[in-house]
């Protein structure tokens, strides 16, 4: 089917009353396009329903709506694909509802032709709500993914993402790769139709099919094999992909026409696990180093837009990452083509519950009824994608460990492998909340019966005792016998959170497969070498590589209780965990996780606030450090300073404005981190790594000059988004990190642009044209208008102001 962009020219709503005896369209409606997060206009608020989860911000009941002008022929075939509308997408057409999807998350299509009326407007109207609490992180609201129409000009048809490519071999001698090429047809006509498949890949692969016959309003499943010589090979290092192109042939009054075409893109690769070998790609080992991150794009909600994904991705792999998981729900299309062009594995996660909530209007509520069409919605949609790995059925399921809980797993599973049989399955377990009807009695033979009283006691005192023992309890043997059942059913064992089981498991069990599906920034100095050790361990994904809204202030480091951390209060907004912060500026975090992943050669500097010298902060497991990259203190000089260096090699050496503050060892027992106490004074400090002796890279901070200039420069002009980053600089070009500079910006030829910062604690929305600077940055993201180039930004701060031609 011909599939065109159907992202334009949609009329936008806040319904404020569900009991319209009118169904039109508002006099004061807003005409968007696609992608669109209608909740990120809700400013948050303390007093906000929904609280931390959703960052303080308000769901709603939102309605969209676009006409198909009278004059349009319309096709024999159309066919609208949603690939994902959050949530409880109601679609009409006319006026008729057509269809309902809950799921916020999973592709569905809806059968126009039989709905439109020809010679007359045909009005499609989508209505969404998720105004209750229904998630456990800002999810966006609205049609925040891409929307395709589908068309065919003939009631026989290849259905839509009907085309599937498995690789089957690769014949390592030649390089040629045996592939089945498979495609879904549907006979929307009265009659029974006889047709063929011509399937081509390039100039040099074509295969055609034997003759198919096809009831009237009947289905088939059509296949061939075919072989691909000299295939060049996807992996992460080398994404090369294929477009195989299906033709519709019919036979019709005796002659054969073409009534439709199809194509999709894959790569040609495989995979295999073996526990002496580990998780390999294309046969050879590979380590998967991991980031979960969410679906929010940080000042651009949760539109899920191609380029800023593509950015995304490409920011995530210069950190040193070549995984993600999406957490804790199936991903865009839009996520999936930027991994696969740039070379990123991907765990694919249906599920964050599955039959007991989280929150009270959450996915469990449909998941009985919902649970197997939602899974192969997401299979269907991942097939071609080579950047899938591996699917996870669920996210900390609470009744994993119970009997109705292994049934649910086992479902799932076999139903994963019914539609895909080329990828693994995991499930990500908590091992406390796999055992949470016993946690009191694990708790009391941890630490006796003050451990039995914290387990009954508030979240936040048995969430500091669960961190002070947490090795003790996940490696008891209640969650051993738990962890059995649950790997006897997938193909990979997920630990969230349970490093300290890693040895006692790959001795004790030696066919055991295990990722790290969740874990604490950081331990990864402790995780890495283990899973460099042992092949069992294939990789480990870190909590979060990218910042996000909601889950308010897990990560923010307190000095007083609310500040951060659990239960922070207003106006934290985001949950400050990322090794990239939601604008995509990397983070100390960041270039720690690089360097033991052994891919850095230079350290990196790290100063605590001098004014908190004396303070202990509260921290959360997550958090890796209070240290800023800055050497900027005002009024702070003379007065005792903590600097962190974390570093390759096997020694650092720090110097302060020249002077050797001595050489410390790094890198026994994974501690790559040196602590230097020094006064602090304006001027420069440097890091040097050595090995052997040999110096490997140096890392630098320097005192800005006393005058702060405003500057701005395009980072990244993509096809659809420009992004411009503002900040406050010397005369050299230095950051000025403890800049609050306060920005207004106007744009001229373009009517939207996101305007943001890094602060877990903002106080402006994005969508407003001001905001303060956090250490010393902001990102503006400016979306082309359809055949415009010719944009402007102006920015003011008191005094200063500079434009920019985007």
């Amino acid at each position: 089917m011909k599939k065109t962009s159907w992202n334009d020219q949609w009329f936008f709503w806040e319904m404020r009353d569900s009991f319209a005896l009118l169904w039109n369209i508002p006099a004061d409606v807003q005409k968007v396009r696609l992608p669109h997060d209608a909740m990120l206009s809700h400013k948050a608020y303390a007093e906000s329903a929904l609280g931390g989860n959703s960052g303080y911000r308000d769901g709603g009941r939102f309605c969209y709506a676009k006409t198909i002008p009278a004059e349009t022929p319309l096709p024999e075939r159309a066919v609208l694909l949603f690939d994902g509308v959050y949530e409880n997408a109601a679609v009409y057409v006319n006026g008729s509802l057509v269809t309902r999807h809950p799921y916020g998350y999973t592709p569905f299509t809806v059968e126009l032709s039989s709905h439109l009326e020809a010679g007359k407007p045909n009005e499609i109207r989508v209505m969404t709500n998720n105004k209750a609490a229904n998630a456990r992180w800002y999810t966006g609201g609205g049609i925040c993914r891409d929307v395709w129409l589908l068309t065919a000009n003939h009631n026989v048809s290849i259905s839509p993402n009907g085309i599937q490519v498995k690789t089957e071999a690769i014949d390592p001698a030649n390089g040629r790769a045996t592939l089945l090429l498979q495609a879904k047809v549907d006979n929307a006509s009265a009659s029974d139709a006889e047709i063929r498949l011509q399937f081509s890949i390039g100039d040099n692969c074509s295969v055609c099919s034997d003759p198919v016959h096809i009831g009237a309003h009947g289905h088939a499943e059509v296949s061939v094999r075919a072989e691909l010589d000299h295939a060049s090979l996807w992996n992460a290092e080398t994404p090369v992909l294929y477009t195989c192109t299906a033709t519709l042939l019919l036979t019709e009054g005796g002659q054969v026409v073409s009534a439709d075409t199809a194509s999709a893109r894959f790569g040609v690769r495989t995979i295999a696990l073996d526990p002496t070998l580990g998780f390999l790609v294309n046969n050879t080992p590979v380590k998967l180093r991991g980031a979960c991150i969410h679906s929010d794009n940080g000042p651009l909600g949760g539109a899920e837009f191609r380029d800023a994904l593509v950015r995304k991705i490409r920011i995530l792999r210069e950190a040193g990452f070549n995984a993600v998981r999406i957490s804790h729900h199936p991903a865009s299309t839009a996520v999936l083509d930027a991994c696969d062009e740039l070379g990123m594995y991907v765990m694919n996660e249906s599920f964050d519950m599955w039959t007991r909530n989280k929150t009270d209007y959450d996915y469990a509520n449909y998941f009985e009824d919902w649970w197997e069409r939602d899974t192969e919605a997401m299979v269907r949609s991942s097939y071609n994608h080579p950047c899938v790995v591996m699917y996870s059925l669920g996210n900390e399921i609470p009744e994993i460990g119970i009997p109705k809980g292994l049934e649910v797993c086992r479902a799932l599973h076999e139903k994963v492998r019914q539609l895909d049989d080329t990828r693994f399955t995991t499930v990500a377990v908590n091992g406390v909340f796999s055992v949470g009807d016993i946690i009191p009695d694990i708790m009391r033979d941890v630490l006796g019966q003050s451990g039995s009283d914290a387990a009954s006691g508030n979240v936040n005192e048995f969430l500091t005792i669960m961190d002070q023992n947490v090795d003790k309890i996940v490696t008891h043997d209640r969650i051993s016998q738990r962890l059995a059942k649950v790997d006897e059913i997938v193909d990979i064992s997920g630990y969230n959170y349970m490093i300290a089981r890693y040895e006692q498991d790959v001795s004790a069990y030696p066919e055991r497969i295990i990722v790290g599906s969740e874990t604490y920034p950081p331990q990864i100095g402790r995780i890495w070498p283990l899973v460099q050790q042992h092949t069992q361990i294939i990789g480990d994904f870190t909590w979060t590589g990218w910042d996000y809204i909601g889950e308010a202030g897990i990560g923010v480091p307190a000095y007083q209780p609310r500040e951060g951390g659990f239960g922070a209060l207003f106006p934290c907004q985001l949950a400050y965990v990322g090794d990239i912060d939601i604008t995509g500026h990397r983070r100390i975090a960041s270039y720690y996780r690089e360097i033991v992943y052994g891919l850095r050669k230079a350290p990196c500097i790290a100063v605590q606030d001098p004014a908190r010298y004396h303070e202990k902060p509260i921290l959360t497991p997550w958090v890796l450090t209070t240290g800023t990259a800055k050497w900027h203190f005002p009024g702070m000089e003379g007065q005792p300073v903590r600097i962190e260096v974390y570093s390759p090699g096997d020694t650092v050496e720090l110097f302060q404005n020249g002077r050797s503050l001595g050489k410390q060892a790094v890198g026994l027992d994974g501690n790559r981190m040196a602590v230097y106490e020094t006064l602090y004074e304006k001027g420069s400090l440097k890091a040097v790594a050595y090995k052997s002796g040999v110096p490997m890279g140096e890392d630098h901070l320097e005192t800005p000059a006393e005058q702060p200039l405003l500057c701005a420069r395009v980072t990244d002009a993509l096809p659809e988004l420009i992004y411009v980053e503002i900040s406050c600089r010397d005369d050299r070009g230095i950051l000025y990190p403890t800049s609050d500079m306060r920005i207004e910006v106007t744009v001229s030829g373009a009517s939207q642009f996101w305007l943001g910062t890094g602060n877990p604690k903002p106080d402006t929305n994005y969508t407003e044209p001001a905001t303060t600077l956090y250490n010393g940055r902001a990102i503006l993201i400016v979306r082309r208008e359809p055949g415009q180039s010719d944009a402007a930004v102006t920015v003011r701060s008191g005094a200063q102001t500079l434009s920019l031609n985007l």
